[in-house]
């Protein structure tokens, strides 16, 4: 993977996860259910750490 790709991916991935973030702010404010939207945003947490692990390897 090169090192635009990853940071597309990366660029993707915290456009999704601002998005579950709003979501995650209106379900908060009318009682929804939340584990779905905290168990995706942990998931781009996870792909976001190790996408910015493969890009500072690529860096090196």
């Amino acid at each position: 993977m090169t090192k635009k790709e990853i940071e597309y991916q990366i660029t993707e991935l915290k456009a999704e996860y601002v998005r579950l973030q709003h979501d995650l702010e209106k379900l908060e404010y009318v009682d929804g259910r939340l584990s779905p939207l905290e168990k995706q945003i942990a998931e781009i947490e996870k792909e976001l750490s190790h996408l910015n692990q493969k890009l500072r390897e690529v860096q090196n």
